[in-house]
């Protein structure tokens, strides 16, 4: 099932409506007991065991303070040395005194004086395990003083590093980081560098969206009881479950057409590798049919001679198509502003990539008529395409994908680190499956042919798909394309787009297999 994201407002009434249900503190323990349970796994992991590691936890004012305090105690009765490091006079006292009555050791960030920080750094470049209470999912703003320090330290200790809820200087909310310009991926001391990050309740956007998805790593969720008070999350992730619900096997009643036929629009004489890689990629989506549009003969005759089941005309408006991908390599030529506009005529779902964004860019209005008629459009811009359609990313990447699907009234696909999907009324999801891996050219086009042929199939299975219904196969495409990636890169193996279209398939046989 889908897993809900939701905003730290969100958490924190439904952590007091819990609150007022349960003894003082048992919502602390419980986090702190998942936290103890992952902490104590790994270092079982990295050292052999738990006694005799050594774990310094870095301590903040407040509940994040106490959940490591509490998780840090129960490692010192297991046998760790345990060192709690404090960035403020506020912390957690029954925390502390736990941690101390099980022989930890406590000292101050400012103790010695900073002329003797050398101590401190050198605590934690011969740490086995570092916890990050710091900040937690209430900070705002980078990290700063000896914060911004010993974040420095922490990522130059070697050391695995364990954030508590969220990784200390990222905004839960919107994942930002300082003043949102930050690069945490190359450690830049405003935030700390976790290896893992465990949360508690539910996900939080921080996590999963740029630049904060960065620093917080290996995510685990430790469930403490607030599902039933968080209310509507702000976005959803999807598992392998709800992307093979996207794509099910054909029926023994099926045959090409009422499985879908895709139009593909993509490449020019220019960009003839666009044409296959979105062709290729919509002839493995499931759909029974792809349908090349070949505005260039030559390139027509090229993709007919090679791919020998796709059908090559230059008729858009065959009445089989049930829905179109269109965009990647069409080149500058005056023609694709008439073709994009026949093709938004229809009422069939289309995905808009690349070059017809830049069609799009200049004439917003066909996006918004065609929405007004029922017609469901996805356009797919990375964040080059995202500034040149009028609409700035900013602080919060998934606000402004929000803003830009509801002013162009359509499904906007913001393609990067965390992909983001979006639709006119709200709804989001935010895609976990992609990786760096997907930075190569022809990607892009790869998964307009994907989508394109998933939306066709699905408009072709339902005979009809609201926005709502093509934003969640968009997103399940943007979960494929991932895993494809995954499965190209095993092994280490350089990955070309290709590579990605080809290992299609294989992705869908393993959500499937995880579907049953």
């Amino acid at each position: 099932m889908s897993i809900g994201v939701y905003e730290v407002a969100q958490v924190r009434a439904a952590e007091a409506a819990l609150m007022a249900r349960v003894p003082e503190g048992s919502l602390m323990q419980r986090a702190a007991a998942g936290l103890e349970a992952f902490l104590a796994r790994m270092l079982t992991e990295i050292r052999g065991g738990v006694v005799g590691s050594r774990v310094v936890v870095l301590v903040g004012s407040g509940n994040n303070g106490g959940d490591a305090l509490w998780a840090a105690a129960g490692l010192a009765r297991r046998g760790a040395r345990v060192d709690a490091v404090t960035l403020s006079d506020g912390w957690h006292t029954e925390g502390m005194s736990a941690l101390l009555g099980a022989g930890g050791r406590m000292r101050a960030a400012s103790d010695p004086p900073p002329r003797d920080h050398a101590g401190l750094s050198g605590l934690i470049e011969s740490a086995d395990a570092i916890v990050d209470g710091i900040t937690g999912i209430g900070g705002r703003g980078g990290l700063r003083g000896s914060a911004r320090d010993i974040a420095r330290w922490v990522s130059a200790s070697g050391a695995f590093v364990v954030a508590v809820d969220i990784p200390s200087g990222v905004d839960a909310d919107t994942g930002a980081i300082g003043d949102g310009t930050d690069d945490a991926s190359a450690g830049s001391g405003e935030c700390i560098m976790a290896d893992a990050t465990v949360t508690f309740g539910c996900l939080k956007p921080g996590l999963l969206v740029a630049p904060g998805r960065f620093p917080s790593g290996a995510l685990h969720l430790v469930d403490i009881g607030l599902d039933a008070d968080l209310g509507e999350p702000r976005c959803q992730v999807l598992d392998e479950l709800d992307i093979a619900r996207c794509l099910p096997e054909p029926q023994d009643a099926d045959y090409k057409y009422s499985r879908g036929v895709v139009g593909v629009g993509a490449g020019s004489r220019q960009y003839r590798g666009a044409g296959f890689l979105a062709t290729d990629a919509a002839r493995a989506s499931g759909v029974g049919m792809v349908h090349y549009l070949a505005f260039d003969d030559e390139l027509g005759h090229a993709i007919a001679a090679r791919l020998w089941d796709v059908v090559v005309s230059a008729d858009i408006d065959d009445p089989r198509i049930t829905g179109y991908a269109v965009g990647p390599g069409w080149g500058g030529d005056d023609s694709t502003d008439e073709h994009l506009r026949k093709i938004l005529a229809g009422d069939v779902p289309v995905v808009v990539d690349a070059d017809g964004l830049r069609v799009l860019a200049r004439h917003p209005e066909w996006v918004r008529e065609r929405s007004r008629r029922a017609g469901v459009t996805v356009i797919t811009p990375h964040e080059g395409e995202f500034r040149a359609l009028g609409f700035e990313i900013g602080r919060d990447r998934l606000d402004a994908t929000r803003r830009a699907a509801e002013d162009l009234e359509c499904v906007v696909v913001l393609k990067g680190p965390g992909t983001i999907i979006a639709t006119p009324e709200g709804s989001s999801y935010v895609d976990t499956f992609g990786t760096a891996v997907l930075g190569t050219a022809g990607s892009g086009d790869v998964l307009t042919g994907l989508m394109g042929g998933m939306l066709a199939a699905a408009r072709a299975r339902e005979g009809a798909l609201t926005v709502d219904g093509a934003a969640l196969v968009s997103a399940a495409a943007v979960g494929v394309h991932g895993i494809a990636g995954r499965l190209a890169a095993h092994g280490g193996r350089p990955v070309t787009a290709m590579d990605i279209a080809h290992a299609i398939p294989d992705a869908i046989a393993q959500v499937r297999r995880g579907g049953r």
